[in-house]
């Protein structure tokens, strides 16, 4: 299964670390532009499968970012576009929406509810383009639910990969929603019995 691949546009370094850092652990792909041009040129050159973009940046602001990529034809704008941004009022957020952003978020960034906005809007692009097989699980579901499967806690897992142990139980948690059962254990069954970890 292909890791769907991000592009964070950011001007402030420690922002947009953070930023790569959570979505790294959530199992994607991460690439970074600093300001609105060069993420304008890695969308078209590139074609990620979504983009996180700020709203204040030198050069180009975000919105004139979503407005040159929608200028650019139906295949850039079906990509899910997604505003995080200190600007928190109504107006910016409408402006934001009405050019086409699937989501607007402000800062400080919650990042379980970031995490959650990009795996609903990768899950709708790829069921309405037909690419998503019978079940999907991210690269990360996969490897945490092959741990589980062998026996080893939250904290365990947590500890074997360096990443926290609350973002182990938010990928178990996923795994069992798209796994449409109640718990780990059956998580783990089902994995194995379609044939999406091995043990």
């Amino acid at each position: 299964m292909q890791v769907s691949r991000i592009l964070c546009i950011e001007d402030d370094d420690e922002t947009a670390n953070l930023l790569a850092e959570a979505l790294s652990e959530l199992g994607y792909t991460v690439d970074r532009a600093q300001d609105g041009e060069q993420g304008l040129s890695a969308i078209l050159s590139t074609r990620p499968d979504l983009v996180v973009c700020d709203v204040r940046m030198p050069r180009m602001n975000g919105f004139e970012v979503l407005e040159r990529v929608a200028a650019a034809g139906s295949t850039f704008a079906e990509i899910p576009f997604v505003f995080l941004s200190a600007l928190g009022d109504r107006d910016s957020e409408l402006i934001g929406r009405k050019l086409g952003a699937d989501d607007y978020l402000t800062k400080p960034v919650d990042f379980e509810i970031l995490g959650a906005v990009i795996d609903n809007r990768l899950r709708r692009r790829h069921d309405r383009f037909g690419l998503a097989s019978d079940i999907h699980l991210t690269d990360r579901e996969r490897e945490i639910l092959a741990w589980v499967g062998r026996g080893k806690t939250s904290s365990e897992i947590a500890i074997i990969l360096g990443i926290r142990e609350r973002t182990v139980n938010f990928h178990c948690d996923q795994a069992i929603k798209r796994l449409n059962v109640m718990n780990r254990t059956q998580a783990v069954a089902k994995a194995v019995d379609r044939n999406l970890i091995t043990l």
